[in-house]
């Protein structure tokens, strides 16, 4: 089957590419790039008028490193079918999953469950395997099983792993299969019943704190047991502006460590909980607007690889709980790239190339997932984006079972329109094989 993809700028940062072309996909493969395509195709989308409108890109396909899709054991918060179909919509053609489920991903069996529920979907899913049994923090899980089994990385994520014994093991037995650690920088300890972030807020606002140093003191000491043992570090959803600069300064020191960055802890500060509003409540916390500086200066200086969402489902009743006792976190992969459009491209922070760096090309390169490149004859994986399309969050329409978000009628401006991976293509929610 036969795909033309007319009038649109593509932009791939890997190739140099930034021009308007057109692009004829045949069975899943890009057949031909050129300026002016009039081969017969079984479908034709003109990217440059009707319900689409003006001033599409088409990018290589977006990728997200740290996404929660709750399968197994919490399928009433989300599913692998839910959470890929808002990847969908949100232009992913892949995501990582995060091991906190119910059972663990700590083993090659639950590695395995979550392929077979992926098999044929757009959207590729990458399981993450623990570094502990169970995420408890006693001892390693089976790393080079999962490894076999296909994940892509490992974490104890929601928590730091628990002890630095722990830490330089797995980074020793992580380095035989060249896969990352993925670590939640959080000091329990400094922590305890915190909900936000310490500071004027937190006394303001009569609430447990939850201090920046806690973030920290974990980097700081990931970063010296990976320089004294080698391997990879990868600091997930960092949100301090003292984690940024132990970021930086590892890598001037030439570590094998990178990070990422969540679109709500570059938009939103810790003035956001002062309407106690429980979808504020997200772990690592919103913090100052000196944090949120020093994240947009690390996206700038390309200390922070990778834009993630951290898309944490809950359940309705639990985010109606009091504020101290609802969970920590936030959906976010629907309106990843709009915040991120938004905050960052449209007020000249970032440029397009830079940001198709961090949601595309960067994020495959440190989990080794499949390339992504719009080049004949490479397997057509593809995010097509309205960069100027106005739109307004609801909540009440987006793919996820949950509808935890703080960004309930905010208006955004840009969105993906379509994405193209493994044989299929989805425009406008319609979904269809090529």
């Amino acid at each position: 089957m036969k795909i033309l993809l007319k009038n649109a700028q593509l932009v791939d940062p890997q190739i140099k590419l930034n021009q308007v072309a057109d692009i004829l996909i045949k069975d899943g493969i890009i057949l031909k790039i050129d300026k002016s395509i009039s081969e017969n195709a079984d479908q034709v989308f003109d990217l440059s008028e009707g319900s689409f409108g003006k001033d599409k890109v088409i990018a290589p396909g977006f990728a997200d490193v740290h996404v929660h899709l709750r399968e197994p054991g919490r399928e009433d918060e989300e599913t692998i079918e839910s959470g890929t179909a808002a990847a969908t919509a949100a232009g992913f053609t892949a995501v990582c999953c995060m091991p906190n489920t119910e059972p663990a991903i700590d083993s090659a069996e639950v590695v395995t469950f979550i392929k077979e529920k992926a098999k044929g979907l757009l959207v590729d899913v990458h399981a993450i395997g623990t570094v502990t049994k169970k995420r408890e923090g006693k001892e390693l899980a089976f790393l080079g099983e999962m490894a076999e089994a296909g994940v892509v990385g490992f974490s104890d994520d929601g928590v730091a792993v628990s002890t630095s014994h722990l830490l330089k093991y797995a980074f020793e037995y992580s380095s035989m299969f060249d896969l990352p650690v993925i670590e939640h920088c959080e000091d329990s300890s400094l922590t305890a019943e915190g909900v936000m972030n310490e500071g004027l807020n937190s006394t303001k606002f009569g609430l447990p704190p939850h201090p920046s140093l806690a973030e920290d003191l974990i980097a700081l000491r990931d970063v010296a047991i990976l320089e004294y043992t080698g391997g990879r570090l990868h600091i997930a959803h960092i949100s301090t502006k003292g984690a940024v600069e132990i970021l930086r300064h590892a890598k001037k020191k030439g570590l094998n460590v990178t990070g990422e960055a969540a679109p709500h802890h570059f938009t939103l500060t810790d003035d956001a909980v002062k309407t106690y509003d429980t979808n504020t409540k997200v772990n690592p916390p919103l913090r100052t607007q000196e944090d949120v500086d020093a994240i947009i200066e690390g996206l700038i200086d390309g200390t922070i690889d990778c834009i993630a969402c951290d898309h944490a489902p809950h359940s309705i009743e639990e985010k109606e709980w009091e504020y101290i006792y609802s969970p920590f976190g936030m959906i976010g992969l629907e309106t990843s790239l709009g915040l991120t459009l938004t905050k960052l491209y449209h007020t000249k922070v970032l440029s397009l190339e830079e940001i198709i760096m961090k949601m595309s090309v960067n994020p495959r390169k440190i989990f080794k997932l499949a390339e992504a490149k719009i080049e004949v004859g490479k397997k057509a994986n593809l995010t097509i984006l309205d960069l100027n399309q106005i739109w307004t969050v609801d909540k009440f329409s987006l793919k996820s079972k949950s509808i935890n978000t703080p960004f309930h009628g905010w208006e955004l401006k840009g969105k993906a329109v379509g994405v193209v991976n493994n044989s299929k293509i989805c425009f406008e929610g319609k979904e269809f094989s090529i």
